[in-house]
C-alpha cells in the first residue's frame, strides 16, 4: 500500500523559518520516501505505508520537541495509477 501525507506545523512565521518547520522538513527529507514536496504553507510526502507511517511518527516527535504548538496532517491511500 502507498500513502501520501500532507502536513503543516504551527505557529507560522513569515519572516523566518521556525525550528519546528525545519525539523519537519529534515525529517521527511531524510526518510526513505519516494516523493517529498516542501513548501511555505504545506508539505507532502509519499511512499510505502511503513515508510510514511514511520516518517509521520518521527515528524510529530521532532516538530513538537522543536516547539510546534499544532501539527495538522492528512494521510491518504494512493490508489494505483494516481500521482
Amino acid at each position: 500500500m502507498r500513502l501520501r501525507v500532507e502536513f503543516t506545523t504551527e505557529p507560522f512565521d513569515l519572516d523566518e523559518v521556525p525550528p519546528h518547520a525545519v525539523a519537519a522538513r529534515e525529517t521527511v527529507q531524510a526518510a526513505p520516501l519516494d516523493a517529498v514536496d516542501v513548501g511555505p504553507f504545506g508539505n507532502t510526502a509519499e511512499g510505502g505505508a511503513e515508510a510514511v507511517l514511520a516518517a509521520v511518527d518521527r515528524l510529530l516527535r521532532s516538530s513538537l520537541e522543536a516547539g510546534a504548538t499544532r501539527i495538522s496532517l492528512q494521510v491518504n491511500v494512493v490508489r494505483e495509477g494516481e500521482a
